[in-house]
């Protein structure tokens, strides 16, 4: 199983690291088409539609964003798309967890469908677009959800004690989600002070814009990105639970699905962007 990882993970970066650290964003933007397309169709099958049709749905998605990249290029959409999407994980998030792995199936199959795909090209859109405000800066979102994620494993491991969702993700802790939000502000603190000013970068980072917009309110900002991290995996761990499905498909071995591996960043970059962007 590790070997299988390893190989897995390092066929990911040959492709991921010459697209990511490319000047030019479109190499990026198209090979993010197909892995969207990839998690249209896991969602379509963690969501009751069988075989050609969860193929069409993936399909569908794909031809969404490639019909966006040939409308509107990468021409930043108006700031109300950012405000509309995090509505939207915000309160479907929280209506979600709320309502736990017995209530989602209770949702209309195609009102599921449309969510999802609302939802992953938003994400599809702003991760492009944060791809589009440069390298440092679509680095500082992405390593904002890893260290919400690591220090919020290491901190549960060291002092976790009273469960966040036991009946959606039962090794989450309270304990865990405080350990990553701190984990984030001190990765916040080190971007601010050292990487942005020390380093030769192509642009700000997500941090120092944040500083730069909100002052000490950014401290905030932080807490409720790496918060809305964790919502985003628990979102997922629901829709799997409430499937009896394990991974989100086995597309990636080893790892899982596509969903497995993004499910924490697809609500954090259209918040993220919506929060630069008042």
């Amino acid at each position: 199983m590790l070997k299988t990882r390893v190989i897995t993970a390092v066929v990911l970066l040959a492709i991921l690291l010459p697209v990511l650290f490319q000047a030019s964003p479109w190499p990026f933007a198209w090979v993010s088409v197909v892995m969207m397309g990839a998690a249209g169709w896991e969602w379509a099958r963690l969501n009751g539609l069988p075989g050609s049709g969860a193929i069409a749905a993936g399909v569908a998605l794909a031809m969404a964003c490639v019909w966006t990249l040939l409308v509107g290029g990468l021409n930043a959409p108006p700031a109300w798309v950012w405000s509309l999407a995090s509505l939207l994980w915000v309160l479907g998030g929280a209506y979600a967890l709320r309502a736990g792995p017995a209530g989602w199936p209770r949702i209309a199959r195609g009102a599921r469908l449309a969510l999802g795909a609302v939802l992953l090209w938003g994400a599809w859109l702003a991760i492009v677009q944060a791809k589009v405000l440069g390298i440092n800066f679509i680095l500082s979102v992405f390593c904002l959800v890893w260290m919400a994620d690591i220090a919020a494993y290491f901190g549960g491991r060291t002092f976790g004690k009273r469960k966040l969702a036991p009946a959606i993700s039962p090794g989450k802790s309270w304990e865990g989600v405080w350990s990553g939000m701190a984990g984030v502000i001190l990765l916040g603190f080190i971007w601010v002070h050292v990487i942005d000013v020390k380093m030769a970068v192509d642009s700000s980072s997500l941090f120092t814009l944040l500083v730069q917009r909100h002052g000490w309110l950014s401290l905030l900002a932080l807490v409720f990105l790496g918060a809305m991290s964790v919502v985003g995996d628990l979102f997922e761990s629901l829709v799997k639970r409430a499937s009896g499905a394990k991974d989100s498909s086995n597309l990636l071995p080893g790892h899982g699905g596509v969903l497995d591996r993004i499910d924490a960043l697809l609500p954090v970059f259209p918040l993220a962007l919506a929060l630069i962007s008042h």
